[in-house]
């Protein structure tokens, strides 16, 4: 296997990995800021990068069953959030292959 190289992104407001710094998202990719995490606020995101992915597994969350996978931080392992694979109730269909990011587990890189 060959070495994993962080992705780098440009632009006005990046957030990162709390612990290490690593590039996770850009402020433009948040679709909504209006969601709870394990550790209080989270965002929506289309898209993150410098993830690694886990397992997927079935929750009862606050809006229904959804089929999710916790993500981590690729460079130090730090859990930082989840990914939607799947949702049960037809309203939610929205967050399908969106990501969640928690507010707690992230710093303003720029």
């Amino acid at each position: 296997m060959g070495l994993a190289y962080n992705t780098y992104l440009n632009s006005s407001k990046i957030y990162g990995c709390k612990n290490c710094k690593a590039h996770l998202a850009n402020h433009d990719d948040i679709i909504s800021r209006n969601f709870r995490g394990q550790h209080g606020k989270a965002y929506l995101f289309n898209m993150v990068v410098n993830v690694v992915e886990g397992e997927a597994c079935e929750r009862n969350m606050t809006t229904g069953r959804h089929l999710v996978r916790d993500i981590a931080c690729r460079q130090c392992g730090e859990n930082v959030g989840w990914k939607y694979d799947k949702a049960f109730e037809q309203s939610e269909k929205y967050k399908e292959g969106k990501f969640i990011l928690e507010a707690e587990m992230l710093c303003n890189v720029l």
